[in-house]
C-alpha cells in the first residue's frame, strides 16, 4: 500500500498503459481518477476492477488537449476527493506518417495532445498542489522515442522530446514547492495504439532487431516504475527519466 490515502489522476486511463497504471495505482491503495475521452464504458469498468479490488475510483471524461476540459478535470477531482497528489500524464496519440506527408493538423493534434496537453495539466495540478501546501509528483509517460528518431515519426519524436525538456523545467521550478516530476520513456510496448504494426511480420522483426533483449512489453511492465515514482521511495528522484524499453535505447 504505498500510495495508501493519495489521490491520482491518470490521463488516457480507459486502456492500455494508462489503464494498467490506474489499476495498479489502486491496489496501492490511492484513490485514483480514470480520465477518458470517448470510451466511457471502458472507463468505467477499470473503475469497477479498482472498486472490486476495495479501492475508490471515479470516471472523468475530458479532453486534456483543451485547458477548458482540463481545468474541468482537475475540480471533478478536487470535489470528489478533496486534493490532487499524483498527475500521471499518460494521453496520447500516434500515427505513424513520412515525414515529408505530415500535415499542419497532424502535426498540431499531436502536439495539442502529446505536449501542450502535458503542459495544461500539469499546471493545473501544480495550481491545486501548490494551493493545499502537501507537495506532490507528476509523472510524464514520456517514450524511448524521447532520445531515438523513429522511422515515419518526426511528429511524435519531436512531441516526446518535448516532454522529456518539459518535464526537467517542471522538477526544477516546482522543487521549492516539494513537487517532484519524472519520466517514463517505454520502449516498444503493445498497446491500441501499435498493435495493427506489431501484427505486420515485417515491421515486428524490423523493430526486434532495434531491441537487445528483442522482447516486446505489455502495459503491465510499466506500471512497478509508475509506482515507484508516485511512492515515497523516489523521494529523491526528479527531472529524470526512466527507460524501460528492453535496452533499446543504448542500442
Amino acid at each position: 500500500m504505498r500510495l495508501k490515502d493519495k489521490i491520482a489522476i491518470v490521463t488516457g486511463s480507459s486502456r492500455s498503459i494508462g489503464r494498467a497504471i490506474a489499476i495498479g495505482y489502486g491496489q496501492e491503495g490511492a484513490g485514483v481518477v480514470v480520465n477518458y475521452a470517448n470510451d466511457e464504458a471502458a472507463a468505467n469498468e477499470v473503475v469497477a476492477t479498482i472498486e472490486g479490488a476495495g479501492g475508490r475510483a471515479l470516471a472523468v471524461r475530458a479532453d486534456v488537449s483543451r485547458r477548458a476540459e482540463v481545468v474541468k478535470l482537475m475540480d471533478a477531482t478536487m470535489e470528489a476527493f478533496g486534493r490532487i497528489d499524483i498527475l500521471v500524464n499518460n494521453a496520447a496519440m500516434l500515427r505513424r506518417v513520412p515525414f515529408m506527408d505530415v500535415t499542419d493538423e497532424l502535426m498540431d493534434a499531436t502536439l495539442d495532445l502529446n505536449l501542450k496537453g502535458y503542459w495544461m495539466c500539469a499546471q493545473e495540478a501544480a495550481r491545486r498542489m501548490i494551493a493545499a501546501d502537501h507537495g506532490g509528483v507528476i509523472v510524464n509517460m514520456s517514450s524511448a522515442s524521447e532520445e531515438l528518431a523513429g522511422r515515419d515519426l518526426s511528429h511524435y519524436c519531436m512531441a516526446k522530446g518535448g516532454v522529456r525538456l518539459l518535464t526537467r523545467q517542471i522538477a526544477l521550478e516546482l522543487a521549492p514547492y516539494g513537487i517532484r516530476a519524472n519520466n517514463i520513456a517505454p520502449g516498444l510496448i503493445e498497446t491500441d495504439l501499435n498493435r495493427d504494426d506489431i501484427a505486420d511480420p515485417e515491421f515486428r522483426e524490423y523493430r526486434l532487431d532495434m531491441i537487445p533483449m528483442r522482447v516486446i512489453g505489455t502495459p503491465e511492465d510499466v506500471v512497478g516504475a509508475a509506482v515507484f515514482l508516485a511512492s515515497d521511495e523516489s523521494r529523491l528522484a526528479t527531472g529524470s527519466s526512466l527507460f524501460i524499453d528492453a535496452g533499446q535505447h543504448i542500442a
